[in-house]
């Protein structure tokens, strides 16, 4: 049976590193041992499950124990000579040492693939672990330049933000050509915002609107009063935002308490609806463009949405779960198309991996997000991107990302 767990048992995790312990101390790697799939082939997933980034995390969860469930009932009925998949799901904070000691724990158990981590900065610190030991990752949320370029091991199915940040640019200025003055907010110790806000900045550029300010933030910030009061006697127009949930909403929030009245782009990391409870009421209204819609009308997408809604009570979806569900899924194909060449069970876990990497690669995949494929290096290779608008529910917590035509 398929399971997901917060970490691996106490046991069976204490009996994994035993034996990689003894076959070192042998001389021998465990990574040359027999791939076990007693139990299901052993997939892992690191997540932001607490800190501040577990607003993804928790969003991410949803879609991985979402697809092991699709996952099962498609082996069963289409291919019941599949091999189950055992997923082992380990918290890998908001940090990177967190985030690296996620990966070595569930390398050293025996893993042949890994999904994550949540955040970018801490690929650029964990993924170069399971590069150097030949473990595939696919990333579900990291959109900062280069990640798949750490390495041959490392893919990924977020589209990068070079490919979708400039679109909300130019919604924005589609649906109001009056801005002639922009403002820039980035949290300045974030991988990903750094990455975003150059691309935004560039995208303005690009436009004939160079930013008249960029103002500098921290992800643990709370209080945005100087840097906001900073930009607001530039008169901006269009102010954008590079930052996570927290810390992103709760901008949002003092800007519009402060005074400002227009246009605000954000960027992918405040893609969740998590966002809803921090900024509340000020959420209406922000531009962002994504990589998934629910509205996509493709048999995957309406089965994937069927799902998340029985699942959440009617609710709709989130990019976060999406991407999630699509990291699992074509792990788990590339798996099973590997399987029908050549039984798992005869691979040696190295060889595995590397076997699984170059199936995954070569692939195509019908998912949420609609087909993708990888290109040699990892990137994703996706076709369709959308442009959203929140709009808040009068009186509520809660809105939705409305498609811009």
């Amino acid at each position: 049976m398929e399971a997901g767990q917060r970490s691996l048992p106490g046991a069976a995790l204490a009996s994994a590193l035993a034996l990689a312990a003894a076959l070192a101390a042998c001389g021998q790697s465990a990574d040359d041992q027999p791939l076990q799939v007693e139990g299901g082939v052993p997939v892992g997933a690191v997540l932001s499950l607490t800190s501040n980034a577990n607003a993804y995390g928790q969003d991410q969860q949803i879609g991985l124990e979402l697809a092991q469930a699709w996952n099962q009932k498609r082996r069963k009925a289409d291919s019941p000579g599949a091999p189950e998949l055992s997923l082992r799901l380990e918290d890998g904070g908001g940090d990177e040492a967190t985030a690296t000691q996620a990966f070595n724990l569930l390398i050293d158990a025996g893993v042949v693939a890994l999904v994550g981590p949540t955040l970018s900065q801490q690929a650029f610190a964990a993924d170069p672990i399971a590069q150097r030991r030949g473990v595939p990752v696919v990333a579900p949320s990291n959109t900062a330049t280069n990640i798949p370029q750490i390495g041959g091991f490392i893919s990924r199915v977020s589209a990068p933000s070079t490919e979708i940040a400039p679109l909300s640019i130019a919604k924005a200025l589609e649906l109001n050509p009056s801005i002639r003055r922009a403002a820039v907010f980035y949290a300045q110790d974030d991988a990903y915002s750094t990455s975003e806000s150059a691309i935004f900045q560039q995208a303005l550029t690009d436009k004939g609107l160079k930013p008249v300010t960029v103002q500098r933030t921290q992800l643990n910030d709370q209080d945005f009063q100087n840097q906001i009061t900073g930009a607001l006697r530039q008169t901006p127009d269009l102010i954008v935002i590079s930052a996570q949930a927290v810390d992103g909403g709760n901008l949002i929030r003092q800007l519009r308490e402060l005074g400002y009245k227009g246009s605000i782009v954000v960027g992918n990391g405040m893609n969740t609806p998590n966002i809803y409870p921090i900024c509340q009421a000020y959420c209406d209204g922000i531009l962002i463009a994504q990589a998934y819609s629910p509205e996509l009308d493709t048999p995957m997408n309406r089965e994937f949405v069927a799902l998340y809604k029985q699942a959440k009570g009617g609710a709709i979806p989130p990019q976060l779960t999406a991407q999630a569900f699509s990291a699992y899924q074509v792990v788990a194909e590339a798996l099973q198309r590997l399987n029908k060449r050549q039984p798992l069970s005869q691979f040696s876990l190295a060889d595995a991996r590397k076997a699984l990497m170059a199936e995954l690669l070569s692939g195509r995949y019908d998912t949420p997000l609609g087909e993708i494929a990888f290109s040699p290096d990892g990137e994703v290779v996706q076709q369709r991107f959308h442009v959203a608008q929140v709009q808040m529910k009068p009186g509520s917590l809660s809105g939705r990302f409305a498609l811009l035509p």
